[in-house]
């Protein structure tokens, strides 16, 4: 059955009997009647086969999800119990939120496939909450309080968010001395500020105080606010973890930051329960610990 499986799910990805059929060592028409043979059994048609194309059928497309998330399944058993004690070796699906992936991440993963060669790494970038499992994933990496019950979490680092703004801006327009002085700045607002008024928070003579900002653009998403301050377009809150590079290299710059309220939001590590057992896990969740635990972007 599983021969079968494979077949069908490598004529999908391929296109076409013959590029498949030598990526299994079979001939096309081998191929052809394992992939009839599965039809047969299933009483469904899976493909619909043309001289010039092959596509799915609806059956066909649930059984494909379906077929490759049991296949990788098998693969990663195979891989857990042969790769004990050896090289992390196999692909590794990494699903992380923007801003880290970004700024971070995507700067340190060269040394992170330099130091294991023989993984390949498989990364998904989005903000939004994702079902790991679902998405065959074999970790996540996610900002603030997890609520998932169904998964492991490791907190591997920590960030804060600031205020920030270019140079060029605020050569423009004056540096802003205090929170109050933001009334007469162009402020990126994050969402929708049609729903609820943008407040940034400051510690004021000792107490928190919470500061309404405007500004005439508003971002879905922090990397936006970020690339248009350093355009010059504003002012913006954004986390340190973003500008660190962009504030060493001088394109921003932090302001207000003696009224900053400190308040860490962890970065974790988030897997399926037994998945760090796998080698090429363990050692990027290793990996995760050892560069960040200590990030460089704490005093930006």
């Amino acid at each position: 059955m599983s021969h079968e499986f494979l077949a069908f799910v490598k004529v999908v990805e391929r296109g076409n009997f013959s590029a498949s059929a030598v990526d299994l060592g079979l001939t096309p028409s081998a191929m052809s009647k394992l992939i009839t043979r599965l039809e047969d059994r299933l009483g469904v048609r899976l493909l619909h086969r043309t001289t010039r194309r092959l596509s799915m059928t609806a059956e066909g497309e649930t059984f494909y999800l379906r077929a490759r998330d049991i296949l990788q399944i098998i693969e990663d058993a195979e891989s857990e119990v042969s790769q004990a004690g050896s090289n992390p070796r196999g692909k590794l699906r990494v699903n992380c939120v923007t801003g880290f992936a970004y700024n971070v991440l995507a700067l340190h993963l060269p040394k992170f496939m330099a130091m294991y060669p023989d993984v390949q790494v498989e990364l998904a970038v989005t903000d939004k909450v994702v079902d790991l499992l679902a998405e065959n994933a074999d970790v996540g990496i996610r900002s603030g309080v997890i609520g998932d019950q169904g998964i492991i979490t490791r907190k591997f680092s920590e960030f804060e968010r600031m205020i920030y703004s270019s140079t060029a801006y605020l050569e423009r327009r004056g540096v802003p001395q205090t929170p109050s002085d933001l009334a007469v700045h162009d402020c990126i607002v994050l969402g929708n500020k049609q729903q609820q008024p943008s407040k940034w928070p400051f510690l004021v003579n000792g107490h928190q105080t919470e500061v309404e900002v405007n500004g005439r653009i508003t971002a879905d998403n922090a990397e936006t606010a970020l690339r248009i301050i350093m355009a010059g377009g504003g002012i913006a809150r954004v986390a340190n973890m973003q500008v660190e590079h962009a504030v060493r290299r001088g394109w921003v710059v932090p302001i207000l930051s003696k009224f900053h309220v400190p308040k860490p939001v962890p970065l974790s590590a988030v897997y399926p329960p037994g998945r760090h057992r796998m080698p090429k896990v363990r050692v990027f969740l290793d990996f995760l610990v050892n560069e960040f635990s200590e990030p460089t972007w704490r005093n930006i």
